[in-house]
């Protein structure tokens, strides 16, 4: 039980001991002081393998006698001449198996499961060992005080991120596919999993940037504004590996002569970047967007302040969503998607159990991460246990695609 107490989540015991009910009450007075319980525990294991030092070794000779052949030299040697040593080795043997590997084991994975089920038995032997235990923690706290200056009164119960991230996960595996989500549990989950989202994550790709190179003129300026209907055009000179800044829409008001006469800076962030870093960064220099660059420098894409609060409140219709992505459900095992959508909203959306790798984050780049090759429009491929059928692909990129789920076994 002490396994599975040092093993249980925190919050998880916590919570419990809230709850209405005798289980909760036991649970709250067993963990009221944790020095306590965990003597008992131990006080009560150690009375254990007295008891069973005591009577299991004879027992177990008395049924080897019975059993084994005692006109053998050998047997009857280990019997009667080493009779202490094989005792020994034999309980010893058993109470590693039983007593020791097994039920601890069993115990540290399931342990908050194991708290509950074995509470009122654990509880009876904390009230029959209570005045040991209660001399050893009087003594363990003397001892504690005297040469570490440790009041064992004085701990308070922490909850680390990981154990209230463990909670919050066994809450949303515990329901059925079919159950909702709160809102709010998802966005507590998207909290927790924030400093571990990159920039490249959640960017808008090279290929998806609407640019325009310096040298153009402001009319020319003007007609991209009108046509995308965009608040912000990036400004590159030569190539958007060379991005200068941004133009914003507002400043086609001052009726400016030249591009660079209204061209604002722009912030670089690498593709491994944290978003809550790039978030803080933005913030702090008053900026709405980014440029992702990659490891050698060029760009990789785009980021805004409402990409990464869409991972926490989930999609936040803005100038860039205006693209309708292809996401239709056949049937339940059929679907016409876009590559563009990603894995991870794809196996949340639809329990797909794509794989996922750090080498992409869309379905295209799945395909592509297996295929090496951007495939042929028409083609056919088998993926892992989909079928796959590529509907519109260009030079650079696939554009749409037929997925069938497909049973292994077929």
């Amino acid at each position: 039980m002490e396994i599975a107490f040092v093993s249980a989540n925190k919050l998880h015991i916590e919570l419990e001991k809230k709850r209405e009910g005798l289980l909760p009450k036991i649970l709250a007075k067993l963990t009221e002081k944790s020095s306590k319980f965990i003597t008992t525990m131990l006080v009560g294991n150690n009375v254990a393998l007295v008891i069973y030092s005591y009577f299991m070794g004879q027992l177990l000779m008395d049924w080897f006698q019975l059993m084994l052949p005692t006109n053998i030299v050998f047997v009857n040697y280990l019997l009667n001449d080493l009779n202490l040593l094989t005792q020994t080795i034999i309980s010893t043997l058993l109470i590693l198996v039983t007593a020791e590997f097994l039920p601890k084991t069993i115990f540290r994975i399931y342990a908050n499961e194991t708290l509950k089920i074995f509470v009122i038995p654990a509880y009876v032997f904390y009230i029959l060992f209570y005045g040991v235990t209660w001399v050893i923690t009087k003594i363990s706290d003397f001892f504690l005080y005297t040469f570490f200056r440790i009041k064992e009164n004085e701990t308070k119960t922490e909850f680390s991120k990981e154990e209230l991230g463990n909670y919050i996960s066994e809450q949303l595996d515990g329901g059925s596919d079919e159950d909702k989500i709160d809102s709010e549990i998802q966005i507590f989950q998207n909290a927790l999993e924030f400093h571990k989202v990159k920039s490249r994550e959640i960017m808008v790709p090279r290929t998806e940037i609407m640019a325009i190179d310096i040298h153009q003129s402001v009319a020319e300026l003007k007609k991209v504004f009108i046509n995308t209907g965009l608040s912000k055009i990036l400004v590159y000179k030569n190539s958007l590996d060379d991005i200068l800044g941004y133009v914003n829409a507002f400043e086609l008001f001052k009726n400016p002569r030249s591009i660079k006469s209204i061209l604002l800076p722009v912030e670089f962030v690498p593709e491994s970047m944290i978003i809550n870093d790039v978030l803080n960064n933005l913030m702090k220099k008053r900026k709405s967007i980014a440029v992702v660059v990659d490891e050698y420098g060029g760009t990789s894409g785009i980021i805004t302040v409402e990409d990464v609060v869409e991972e926490l409140f989930g999609e936040i219709e803005d100038e860039h969503d205006s693209q309708e992505l292809l996401e239709e459900k056949i049937n339940e095992s059929e679907f016409k998607l876009s590559a563009r959508l990603e894995v991870d909203y794809l196996n949340e959306e639809y329990s797909l159990n794509i794989p996922k790798e750090e080498a992409y984050e869309t379905l295209g780049g799945f395909i592509i991460n297996h295929t090496e090759t951007i495939p042929e429009q028409e083609e056919v491929l088998e993926i892992d246990r989909f079928h796959i059928k590529i509907l519109k692909v260009s030079a650079t990129k696939i554009d749409a695609l037929y997925l069938k789920v497909i049973d292994k076994a077929e």
